[in-house]
């Protein structure tokens, strides 16, 4: 039934498309799992994408489905088929507007994820007005919709306005509902009897409308702010500043801060806890002394309730890797980090080499016990042909949860484009 339903949805944009594009891509993850000394299992997960485009005109059809299963230890619903979008799109519709109706993705600075459902975006004047609304995507991404639409949607819209040089407003407003998972639970009555009561809460839901504004001139100056407010609690929830200045050649000095309160939905048990807000500062530097190399140093402050917690990262990055160190210490517990990764092209990109190795000593306090963490990647991708390649990666870990973890993952890409002629 659900092969049916994509086949009627996709096969009517097929006989009449003018393009098709996309790219499949097939990748093997092996692992070993010991339930214990003596006992393991070996998994070998399957994932097969395919990110699919069908153009005619002002019109396309857009989707995004994965099948993932376990070729040698299979697990419970395997194979299993998700669907992360599948929609039309119309554009330039009466010469101002775009259409998108289907599984969509949502990208909010309050919320993301996807909803199914309908996306309206309407450009004039340097003024961009867009709106959503539908039901929040079943677990897993199934081939399905809510089936509570009052209880399970979201619903939003923004206006931008870019009509002024280096400079950019938006105001937005979303609201999200969450459908409430019903359960059993076991209360004794007053003659210590286990009674079974069904337990169906209201449905939780959060509500913001938020504020931005940014100004950007290149090379010189960047900066950017944004509010979000919470409609149900009548607090501001969310302060985040972020600068950047350029005037010294080859020197930038960054400048972040936010104010958080915890983001707690509506209903929910969670509101009646006493919750304390967080703001942070942190200061940067970089400085280019080659074209292919930039120094850079970070320092920042997170301030909770009654303590704070400090951080440093220091180290470089260029065009082909980076070194960074990172500690931290204080109320978020004491960290040392160091990671090292290299990434390089040859022979016109045909073979990219890639490593990767991070340590860690981290402690939950300075009385705690002190843990130590090595992860390592190394592995290529090779490009032979313009539509084809592949990765192979190995991956390490070893920790006190994960003694000599060792992981390989294998991937296959395929891109292709194709003009049909019209008929």
């Amino acid at each position: 039934m659900k092969k049916l339903i994509i086949f009627l949805l996709v096969f009517p944009a097929f006989v009449a498309a003018q393009n098709i594009n996309g790219r499949f891509t097939s990748s093997v993850y092996g692992f070993q799992r010991f339930q214990n000394a003596e006992e393991s299992d070996v998994f070998i997960r399957s994932f097969q994408t395919l990110y699919l485009n069908v153009n005619k005109n002002n019109f396309a059809l857009r989707t995004r489905f994965n099948l993932e299963g376990d070729i040698k230890t299979p697990l419970d619903n395997d194979p299993r088929l998700r669907l992360y979008t599948l929609y039309f799109e119309a554009r330039r519709v009466l010469g101002l507007a775009t259409v998108r109706v289907g599984r969509q993705t949502l990208y909010n600075g309050v919320a993301e994820g996807l909803y199914d459902g309908l996306n309206l975006k309407l450009r004039k004047w340097g003024f961009v007005l867009s709106g959503f609304y539908g039901g929040n995507v079943p677990p897993y991404q199934k081939i399905a919709v809510t089936d509570s639409w009052s209880n399970d949607f979201v619903a939003g819209g923004k206006l931008k306005y870019a009509g002024l040089k280096d400079f950019l407003f938006a105001v937005s407003y979303i609201n999200k509902n969450f459908k409430p998972m019903k359960h059993t639970a076991y209360l004794l009555d007053s003659l210590f009897n286990p009674v079974s009561y069904l337990i169906q809460r209201n449905s939780t839901q959060f509500e913001f409308v938020s504020g931005e504004a940014g100004y950007y001139l290149p090379h010189k100056y960047r900066a950017n702010v944004r509010l979000d407010y919470d409609l149900n609690f009548l607090k501001v929830s969310k302060l985040e500043f972020s600068g950047r200045v350029e005037k010294v050649k080859n020197l930038g000095v960054e400048l972040y801060y936010n104010y958080r309160s915890p983001r707690i939905r509506y209903n929910s048990i969670f509101s009646v806890f006493d919750y304390g807000n967080t703001s942070e500062l942190e200061l940067g530097l970089d400085y280019k002394i080659s074209p292919m190399f930039t120094l850079l140093g970070k320092y920042g402050v997170v301030k909770y309730r009654d303590n704070n917690s400090k951080r440093v990262t220091t180290g470089f990055y260029s065009s082909f890797g980076s070194l960074i160190y990172r500690k931290t210490f204080g109320y978020a517990g004491e960290l040392d980090a160091i990671s090292i990764s290299i990434a390089k092209s040859y022979f016109n990109g045909t073979l990219t080499p890639t490593f990767g190795l991070a340590y860690t000593a981290y402690k939950l306090s300075e009385a705690s016990e002190l843990n130590k963490l090595v992860s390592l990647i190394s592995g290529f991708n090779v490009r032979l042909w313009k539509h084809l390649s592949f990765d192979i990666q190995g991956q390490y870990l070893n920790n006190k949860i994960y003694n000599n973890d060792f992981r390989l993952f294998v991937k296959l890409n395929y891109w292709f484009n194709t003009n049909l002629s019209e008929k």
